[in-house]
C-alpha cells in the first residue's frame, strides 16, 4: 500500500519519497513474498532470489516489442513490469531488498528466546 501511495498521491509527497521510495518498497515487497511463499529457504537466499527477480523485471524493460509496451502502459502491467529501464533503479532495489532482509532479521532475532 506504501508504494502505490508513493505513485499515486506524488502531489501530497515530497519529490524525494516521490522520486525514490516506490522501488525500494517493490523490492521489499518482493523479498518479503519469497519469504511467504518459500518459509524455510534461508534469508540470505531469500534476498539474493529477490533481488535476481527485480533485476530481470528492470532489464526485461530494454525489450520494446509492440505487445509489452501496451501491456506496460495498463495500470497493473506498469506497476509489475515498469516503463522503462533506469540504472538507478537496479541501487533502490538493492536499497529496499537489504532493508526488507535487515528488519526480517531483526524480526527473527526478537521471536528467539
Amino acid at each position: 500500500m506504501l508504494g502505490l501511495g508513493s505513485r499515486m498521491n506524488t502531489s501530497a509527497l515530497p519529490d524525494f519519497v516521490v522520486k525514490h521510495f516506490g522501488d525500494p518498497l517493490w523490492a521489499a515487497m518482493i523479498y518479503f513474498g519469497v519469504r511467504a511463499l518459500f518459509i524455510r529457504m534461508l534469508s540470505m537466499k531469500a534476498l539474493v532470489l529477490s533481488l535476481g527477480f527485480c533485476f530481470v523485471i528492470e532489464c526485461s524493460q530494454l525489450y520494446q516489442a509492440g505487445w509489452i509496451i501496451n501491456l506496460r502502459n495498463t495500470l497493473f502491467g506498469g506497476l509489475i513490469f515498469g516503463k522503462g529501464f533506469l540504472y538507478a533503479d537496479l541501487i533502490r532495489y538493492i536499497v529496499g531488498a537489504i532493508a526488507a532482509y535487515a528488519l526480517d532479521r531483526v524480526l527473527k532475532e526478537k521471536e528467539q528466546p
